[in-house]
């Protein structure tokens, strides 16, 4: 039935005004939005041919004109259980209508199988969120079959999907977490979970549509979309439209996508779905959104979020109203299946697609199949698609335009870590980073992909926190001070700010040099009273194994793509060697880190520390920040504390407490793309301190921060190591910005000022005062002078001699690479305080060690070079 057009209404001037501006291309306000959202007649008319016009130069620039999509699926319910209540759904139902809580792993493969005999390529899995958290039954199926929860189920039955029957999971499991994200993506070349809307009113009030059901927090669903975004994953999102919410929140609803799409690039398609009643839920008596209404906000959907994104309606719930939705804008009209009913919708039947094809060209288009994952993404390959799945989806995508291939036949194909850890890679690309970036700095000072790889700077833009202090007056100097000297434990944050704020603001402006030198002096004598007077340093050797990285963290000028000129990964053997050589050099700790490269397993991790134990057993690993163990943990499928152990067993002693940045998810959203949040950041390092292996602690600083975000970070720190007493030391490591891409793109500042770097070490000592006894600072980062004027300010550490460092050398420090003891002397001479070489522990070293130290140097000599003074990059600004 062909939906009864409303009568025409005459437009008013809002309704022509933004009218006017979409025709004429200009980007649409939440109220204009609005308006154009209850267009009618004739000014409906006129926004369907504005939002066609824009879809159309979308698929002209994606090079496939006039081409509308679909794709060919199957409809895996692996579970009708759902901790949810929603008040419209007929898809979650009760145990006791179900012969089980689960479809069985030979259920899900029939269905699969059946699939890939009909030419279908997408298997998508729906099911309900977590119902092993409302329904005894489904903990207990879990149980029974081993698996520790629903997502553990998931993952185990896409892989036997894609290696029995080679169709292409797209899982819809609901809300996931960040760590959920990075479990499931290797196994999924696409997720999704519908937003349906930002309307709070719908979740809290009594008796509408999400009320009871604790995954419908719009909060919650727009916190998966950014973390699938942040974590690379082509996602599908949409509106669900009817079910009680006001025009505006539909209107807010669409710019929250568009925001999200924006900042991450990681939205493939939305979709715009109209609410159908069904009978036997509570809202059956609730009228069918109305089709004209659909097609309204599907215009406004498309001029909202542009021509690069996919707009769908599903043509089930259409009825004859195909024109209409492709006049409205759509590109896309979804999963169509040939074997399984639409489980959510299952009155509403697919279309035939011969039908499907013959509607979509009768409106001027042709019809063609995609992947699950759309096309755009399957040509921009890494990082949108792990390396695992890049075989079962070439076998099936067009390599020039990235859609479905028509002769593709779905074979499995085996899923499986890539073979051998680093054992099974060679030495490869610029292996001799760690000692060129020295001689000849790094090629370029940005990355080839800059303007896309880390999301849209603009947009970024908009998310920055505010920058300084809120406006309450600040704590009385003298008073702050005098709190400081006496009893720094009750030193409250506003006092902590009020010493801050002695550095002034980034031009001096506001400084008060008396009072931050009176600061400092407390700080020494805290320090004194701590660990007395002697500055240690340890003998040691960075060995950053890899640099390739797809994270995409915007600080960062380490991490490479694979075919970047600066790209380099070392074979186990080489990572050894470099272990043999620093020991020989009298060093008595190895410091371990890599980018998160694509194609490592998540246990090459144990295999790097057993390779450097096999070589030298009695050096410390000091080893993987929390973001590779996190990352070692997903893709072993292994819980944080289980993958823990085995690292602990494989030779790891302790774990660097980096990838910290500020502890703030409103900063580190700003500073990284894909890094894992702060929560998980704290799991990570309380889990390994109850596990026995101690860490440090770190925070960098001077970037997109505020002096509040230090205070708040320091007090953290502090309150763990109250509770664990698993941290050695804390780091400060200022912000290095020549070759930062979030400088360079004009968002962060050039790293704190001098009287910051005192104020904040200064800070440091009397935050921490009972808790950690050594505070470090970063020679690579500070220059000679400002380390000495920390060491009179509560610093008693300096760190290594390092041998190697690269991540600061590539971010465009000058500071060398290497210090030899020597050098450490010489800086430290000035102060008249004595030096010591120490252990990982600070310990003292053997006697043994310390020789083969002072013999060296504290250096071997292969990376020993003529250093520059300034790099050729640094040299250009």
């Amino acid at each position: 039935m062909t939906a009864k057009r409303p009568p025409n209404v005459s437009s008013d001037s809002g309704t022509r005004r933004a009218l006017a501006r979409a025709r004429d291309g200009k980007t649409l306000d939440l109220a204009e939005a609005a308006i154009l959202l209850r267009a009618r007649g004739d000014d409906l008319d006129a926004l369907l041919a504005h939002a066609s016009r824009v879809r159309d130069a979308g698929l002209e620039a994606a090079g496939r004109t006039g081409v509308i999509t679909y794709s060919r699926k199957v409809f895996i319910p692996l579970t009708r259980l759902c901790r949810d209540r929603c008040g419209y759904c007929t898809f979650a139902t009760a145990p006791h209508k179900l012969p089980s809580a689960f479809l069985s792993p030979d259920e899900v493969l029939e269905i699969a199988r059946q699939g890939a005999a009909m030419g279908c390529k997408e298997a998508l899995f729906t099911l309900g969120d977590r119902p092993e958290d409302r329904w005894h039954q489904a903990r207990e199926w879990l149980d029974a079959h081993g698996y520790d929860d629903t997502l553990s189920y998931v993952r185990a039955m896409a892989i036997r999907v894609l290696e029995e029957t080679g169709l292409l999971p797209h899982l819809n499991p609901g809300v996931l977490t960040w760590k959920d994200l990075q479990r499931l993506k290797p196994v999924a070349p696409s997720m999704g979970m519908m937003l349906e809307t930002t309307s709070r009113r719908l979740f809290t009030e009594k008796g509408q549509a999400h009320y009871g059901s604790p995954d419908k927090d719009p909060d919650v669903r727009l916190r998966v979309l950014e973390d699938a975004g942040r974590s690379s994953v082509p996602f599908t999102t949409g509106l669900l439209i009817g079910i009680g919410e006001t025009i505006e929140e539909r209107a807010e609803s669409i710019f929250a996508i568009r925001r999200v799409a924006r900042e991450y690039g990681g939205i493939q398609e939305v979709i715009v779905q109209n609410f159908r009643a069904k009978p036997d839920t509570a809202m059956r008596g609730m009228p069918d959104a109305d089709l004209h209404e659909l097609a309204a906000t599907i215009a406004v959907t498309r001029l909202v979020l542009g021509p690069k994104v996919r707009v769908q309606a599903p043509p089930n719930l259409i009825g004859e109203e195909y024109a209409l939705m492709l006049r409205a804008g759509i590109d896309d009209w979804g999963g169509v299946s040939p074997l399984t009913p639409d489980h959510v919708n299952p009155e509403r039947p697919w279309p035939q697609i011969d039908d499907l094809a013959a509607r979509t060209s009768a409106a001027g288009f042709t019809l063609r199949e995609r992947l699950t994952i759309y096309p755009e993404y399957v040509l921009a390959g890494e990082p949108w698609l792990d390396p695992r799945l890049t075989e079962h989806v070439a076998a099936l995508a067009d390599p020039a335009t990235g859609l479905a291939r028509e002769d593709a036949v779905p074979r499995g194909r085996p899923w499986q870590e890539p073979d051998g850890g680093l054992g099974g890679l060679v030495t490869g690309g610029r292996a001799d980073l760690h000692t060129a970036v020295d001689a000849e700095g790094r090629t370029g000072d940005r990355r080839a992909d800059f303007d896309s790889v880390y999301g849209d700077w603009d947009a970024l833009r908009e998310r920055l926190p505010s920058g300084g202090r809120d406006g309450s007056v600040r704590a009385d100097v003298r008073e702050a001070l005098r709190q400081a000297e006496a009893d720094p434990a009750r030193l409250t944050d506003e006092q902590a700010l009020t010493l801050l704020d002695l550095a002034g603001d980034q031009s001096g402006a506001g400084a008060d040099d008396a009072g931050l030198d009176e600061l400092c002096l407390i700080a020494d004598g805290l320090r004194r009273e701590a660990v007395g007077d002697d500055v240690t340093y340890v003998v040691n050797r960075n060995i950053n194994f890899t640099n390739v990285c797809y994270t995409g963290c915007r600080f960062c000028a380490f991490a490479q793509r694979r075919t970047d000129a600066d790209a380099y990964t070392l074979s186990l053997s080489e990572v050894a060697d470099r272990a043999q050589e620093a020991w020989e050099a009298g060093a008595t700790e190895v410091c371990m880190q890599g980018g998160i490269h694509p194609d490592l397993p998540g246990t090459a991790y144990f295999d790097i520390a057993r390779a450097v134990k096999e070589r030298c057993p009695e050096i410390h690993v000091h080893a993987f920040s929390p973001m590779e163990v996190v990352n070692g943990a997903s893709r072993t499928n292994l819980s944080v504390e289980e993958w823990l152990h085995a690292a602990r067993e494989a030779g790891v002693d302790s774990l660097p407490g980096t990838a910290a940045e500020i502890l703030d998810d409103d900063v580190r959203w700003v500073l990284t793309k894909g890094k894992l949040p702060a929560r998980e950041w704290i799991e990570v390092i309380t889990t390994a301190h109850r596990v026995g292996i101690p860490t440090t602690s770190t925070m960098m600083y001077g970037h997109v921060d505020t002096h509040e975000h230090w205070v708040r970070h320091i007090r953290l720190i502090r309150s763990i190591q109250e509770e664990t007493g698993g941290f050695s030391e804390f780091v400060l490591l200022p912000f290095v910005h020549h070759s930062a891409p979030i400088y360079l793109a004009g968002i962060a500042r050039p790293g704190p000022t001098v009287r910051e770097n005192r104020a904040v070490h200064a800070l440091a000592r009397i935050m921490l005062h009972g808790a950690i006894r050594n505070i470090q600072c970063s020679w690579v980062k500070l220059r000679d002078d400002l380390c000495r004027d920390v060491l009179a300010g509560g610093v008693n550490d300096l760190g290594g001699t390092l041998m190697e460092e690269t991540i600061s050398r590539m971010a465009g420090s000058e500071n060398g690479s290497y210090k030899t003891i020597s050098e450490i002397a010489a800086m430290v001479a000035p102060t008249g305080r004595p030096l010591r070489q120490r252990t990982t522990s600070y310990g003292r070293p053997s006697e043994e060690r310390a020789e083969a130290a002072r013999r060296s140097d504290g250096v071997c000599q292969s990376v020993r070079r003529p250093l520059l003074t300034v790099s050729p990059i640094a040299r250009q600004e």
